[in-house]
């Protein structure tokens, strides 16, 4: 794995949160050493990443460019990137039959709450994307710090992301 970046896919149901913010926290904080795509197992006719989720990334001062909900099946072909790790982020996706992974990727859950529930003010709504935010960007930063050679195998990287999964 270490002549090319770690690729890494987050999954959720819809893919309009939380795993976009993962998609671009990670891109943004990976530095080139970890490449993250998002995905949904289920995304609505037209989905698109709420309009929150995007509001909280460009106010952390992460990149909104080129976000777009997809659909799993989108990674599941043979031109596909290959995957490394599969972290799921909402407890629907982690539930659910997922399709065969090329190369037998690493995977992990990692479940967060859907921030697109919360009710309220426009304020309090973007304080609880805001807040998946920040509790993402921990456990990405601890995944970052992992020395190169804690992460050079699917079973040592499988094995670190599901310790992060208590963090």
């Amino acid at each position: 794995m270490h002549d090319r970046p770690i690729n890494v896919l987050f999954l959720c149901t819809h893919n309009s949160a939380r795993s976009i913010l993962a998609e671009a926290a990670l891109n943004h904080l990976g530095k080139g050493r970890f490449k993250a795509w998002s995905a949904g197992s289920s995304p609505r006719e037209n989905q698109q990443p709420n309009p929150l989720a995007l509001k909280a990334l460009q106010l952390a001062g992460i990149s909104t460019e080129g976000l777009r909900s997809k659909s799993w099946d989108d990674f599941a072909g043979p031109d596909a990137p290959k995957m490394d790790l599969i972290i799921t982020v909402c407890d629907n996706a982690a539930g659910e039959t997922c399709p065969y992974w090329p190369g037998h990727p690493a995977t992990a859950h990692w479940g967060y709450a859907d921030p697109s529930w919360v009710e309220g003010t426009e304020e309090q709504r973007l304080a609880a994307f805001q807040h998946t935010l920040h509790a993402l960007r921990h456990r990405l930063d601890l995944l970052i710090a992992l020395p190169t050679g804690g992460v050079d195998t699917t079973s040592a990287l499988q094995t670190s992301a599901r310790d992060l999964s208590s963090s």
